[in-house]
């Protein structure tokens, strides 16, 4: 169970393991961090759906966050994925919009979902709804970023972890 301290942004969960979490390996504390924040009004396959189109968008403006593709004892050869710990937090409306804008000004690598995009289809018409709307007026349910952990800390400043 989480501890208090470990529920807010900046705080636990920071390590992960590079190997996988067999007895004795030893934590590996990464200088960056991969960061979704959600609205915490949102549905739960709201959340799931945001979470995976969110990190989707990570690993191509930052390649350095993707780790070595997996394979089984048997030889079958699986795809890679973050060498990273996902961390998940919720907040407000408000905290949303307000880690959007401190997102922005430290030129993060981010991704971004709105409301609208839940009445889209594919790729084009989500594209479309976002080009569509300024980015102080977007309604945001989701946001991912990626860097270094203390800009992290900050942009999230006001979130809490998920639950």
């Amino acid at each position: 169970m989480r501890t208090e301290d470990e529920t807010e942004a900046g705080t636990g969960f920071e390590a992960g393991f590079e190997t996988g979490a067999r007895a004795g390996s030893v934590p590996l504390r990464f200088d960056t961090k991969i960061a979704v924040l959600l609205r915490e009004d949102l549905e739960t396959w709201q959340r799931l759906n945001v979470t995976a189109f969110l990190v989707s968008g990570l690993g191509t403006a930052s390649p350095d966050v993707i780790g070595e593709p997996y394979a089984d004892a048997d030889g079958t050869a699986y795809l890679p994925m973050f060498r990273q710990p996902v961390l998940v937090f919720e907040g407000t409306k408000e905290t949303l919009t307000a880690a959007h804008g401190r997102a922005l000004s430290r030129s993060l690598p981010r991704a971004v979902f709105t409301s609208d995009l839940f009445g889209t289809g594919n790729d084009r018409d989500n594209r479309a709804a976002v080009r569509a709307v300024g980015k102080d007026q977007l309604d945001l349910v989701g946001l991912a970023v990626h860097g270094p952990r203390n800009a992290v800390d900050k942009v999230l400043k006001g979130a809490r972890m998920h639950p």
